[in-house]
């Protein structure tokens, strides 16, 4: 197998780990044919991991590495970030489990920028914990859109059901102040390639919603729809980016409304996330779009109320895995595409010179 088309090397960063992380991650892993499809590589404790595995019954080994560039296609990977004795507190956050999340992640972002894993699945961290302990950021976004020199997009999905929202982790007192109609404009292009490229959607229908209450009832409870964000639908629609809206948030996430659309702009992050959990439920994944490498994670947190408890559902982190392959082969099928479209043809006669590129057929 060619190295271009090898099998996906998904790295796996683990989390807290005295939240709900290795359990959902043994458990995603725990079907034995599972490396038939792609390539596991965690980075995390060994002796942890041993732990863990015991006291939820799964019954299998890992192939221990120091680094991703030892893994092996058909076995369990473990990049063993320590060999110490790790504590396990499990259901609290603590210093030592709080390290090892960063750590891990750390790990696994710099393979993933170094080729060495060709996407990345983020078990659910303690965002606090992790800042008190020297993390600079109040999440993956925004540690990954820092190292990646790139904005991203908190962009939540289904196969149904794809919402991004336009603030990420900040105060309801800062939403207004932190939308802008160039913003908008830059996120709802960044969405519309994403539909593109990743989910092979080829005219996406995005729909935004307003960030008042009837979308500000025409200037009545806000004028943000009409100075800031009906403005830039209009532009984009008018340069062929079917963009719709602003719509009232309150009636859209009806099944007869969201369904029309391809994917769905909010304005701030409960406005997004609270529909989208309550109709996605456990199959939600959370994906970064507009970056150059992709990294998916589980809709949830840390879980500290069933730590241990052996009754974690790992669907969520199951969609997480399989939606980044699924991305990460879209997104090869779609370069290949577009370098095939870039490469000059030859002439039927063979005489050397090259023909312009074929023009797409209008129906």
């Amino acid at each position: 197998m060619s190295a271009k088309h090898h099998k996906v090397r998904v790295g796996i960063s683990i989390g807290d780990f005295n939240g709900i992380g290795p359990e959902i991650i043994m458990k995603s892993l725990k079907d034995k044919a599972i490396t038939d499809f792609f390539t596991p590589i965690i980075f995390g404790s060994g002796k942890l991991f041993t732990y863990q595995k015991n006291i939820f019954k799964l019954q299998y080994n890992f192939n221990y590495i120091t680094d991703a560039t030892q893994a092996v296609g058909d076995k369990i990977n473990m990049v063993n970030l320590t060999k110490e004795n790790v504590n396990v507190d499990l259901g609290k956050p603590t210093e030592e489990s709080t390290k090892m999340a960063i750590d891990s992640l750390e790990a696994a972002t710099n393979a993933l920028m170094n080729g060495e894993i060709d996407v990345l699945v983020t078990a659910p961290i303690n965002k606090d914990e992790m800042m008190k302990n020297g993390f600079a950021h109040a999440g993956h976004t925004g540690y990954l859109e820092e190292k990646f020199g790139r904005k991203g997009l908190m962009f939540l999905v289904t196969e149904d059901l794809k919402v991004a929202v336009s603030t990420h982790h900040i105060p309801i007192s800062q939403v207004a102040e932190n939308i802008s109609k160039e913003k908008i404009k830059k996120q709802i292009k960044m969405l519309n390639q994403c539909l593109i490229e990743d989910f092979q959607i080829a005219r996406p229908k995005i729909a935004v919603l307003g960030l008042n209450p009837h979308s500000g009832d025409g200037g009545v409870i806000g004028r943000e729809e009409i100075e800031i964000i009906s403005p830039a639908i209009q532009e984009l629609f008018d340069n062929g980016i079917l963009t719709f809206g602003p719509f009232p948030a309150d009636s859209f996430f009806q099944p007869g409304k969201y369904k029309s659309y391809d994917a769905v702009l909010a304005m701030y992050h409960d406005q997004g996330l609270a529909p989208f959990k309550t109709l996605a439920y456990e199959e939600g994944v959370n994906y970064t779009a507009g970056l150059p490498f992709i990294r998916t994670s589980p809709d949830h947190g840390v879980a500290y109320d069933i730590a241990g408890q052996n009754i974690a559902d790992e669907q969520s982190f199951t969609e997480a895995i399989f939606m980044a392959i699924k991305i990460f082969k879209n997104r090869r099928e779609y370069n290949d595409l577009m370098t095939n479209r870039m490469q000059p043809r030859r002439n039927a006669g063979g005489n050397g010179v090259d023909e312009d590129l074929p023009q797409e057929k209008h129906h």
